[in-house]
């Protein structure tokens, strides 16, 4: 591999605040409309890069329909699946400041992540701490219109999303603690809506870490190079070459749990085309990561990236299908 070019010193704050992030989707809303001074911040939380906010909420989406799929929706069902997105929005972006403000030595070495706002200086770390407060405070008031349990849940979800950017510095799996910060809006969206945590819901949730694993893994292999130069662990480094062999098996694990999840759930006996519907939507969620996995070229960083991003319509699937399953 050849050496990593220097990081640029010449640009300026404001230049670093203007320039787009290396790896953001060409033409995104954030380059294209938002206010110059906000650019950064909104960066900074991956608002340019909307699919880690589907990739949070889709398990909250997850866990209201298989809530729903017991003993149907509700009206406050329609809040709840607004409130997670916006839950999902701002805390994704929490995280991501939190990730970048523990992670900037790191990114800063990385050719994929050094235009990222801390290492290139349009944001400093001061500015990120009181950014990833603001939006801290702003979904702790979301999650406080839901249920006690739900608002436990809430609070103890926080020290996951502490601990994650740490784990690549002292475990080769950091992928399955973001597997346990990202699918934890699985139990609480459930526990939102039926009072309780259920089985299902703790089924669901393996299932969400298993496909977490999955797309992370896939992800991970685009910064193999460099995070073996650097000491960063990962899964896709600690797979190597066994890697499609791994994915297979994760995919494997993640249709088997989802659909059990759904086979516990306490569904009347006259709703059995809800049972296959549900299941049904299963199928399609496996059949999309055995399309992924197809598509899958793991020594080629864009397709990495293109398929990882593709999880938000795996996952959407599923989703889709548990809700009009339980709409029936």
């Amino acid at each position: 591999m050849s050496e990593l070019p220097e990081k640029p010193e010449a640009t300026g704050v404001a230049g670093a605040q203007m320039a787009a992030v290396a790896d953001a989707p060409k033409g995104n809303w954030v380059d294209r409309f938002a206010p110059a001074v906000t650019r950064p911040y909104l960066r900074l939380s991956r608002a340019d890069r909307p699919i880690g906010t589907w990739l949070l909420l889709i398990p909250c989406f997850w866990g209201i329909a298989l809530a729903a799929l017991a003993d149907g929706f509700r009206l406050w069902d329609l809040w709840l699946a607004v409130s997670c997105g916006l839950g999902a929005f701002l805390m994704r972006g929490a995280g991501c400041t939190w990730n970048d403000i523990t992670d900037r030595e790191f990114d800063g070495a990385v050719a994929r992540t050094r235009s990222r706002p801390l290492p290139s200086g349009a944001v400093t770390v001061k500015g990120a701490l009181i950014w990833m407060a603001v939006q801290a405070v702003i979904a702790g008031g979301i999650l406080l219109s839901y249920n006690g349990l739900a608002i436990g849940l809430g609070v103890a979800s926080l020290a996951l999303v502490a601990i994650y950017p740490f784990a690549k510095r002292f475990t080769w799996w950091p992928q399955a603690f973001l597997g346990l910060a990202f699918n934890w809006g699985a139990v609480l969206a459930y526990a939102a809506h039926a009072g309780e945590v259920r089985l299902p819901s703790l089924l669901l949730y393996a299932a969400g870490i298993s496909w977490t694993l999955f797309y992370d893994t896939i992800y991970a292999h685009q910064d193999k190079e460099d995070d073996a130069l650097i000491g960063v662990k990962s899964t896709a480094r600690l797979f190597g070459e066994n890697s499609r062999l791994w994915l297979r098996g994760f995919m494997a694990v993640t249709v088997a749990l989802m659909a059990a999840a759904i086979i516990v759930t306490p569904i009347p006996a006259d709703r059995v085309l809800a049972l296959t519907l549900a299941l049904a939507g299963v199928w399609g969620f496996g059949w999309h990561m055995a399309w992924q996995m197809r598509r899958l070229d793991m020594d080629d960083p864009a397709s990495c990236l293109l398929v990882f991003r593709s999880n938000r319509d795996a996952g959407l699937i599923a989703a889709l299908f548990l809700a009009v399953a339980a709409f029936l």
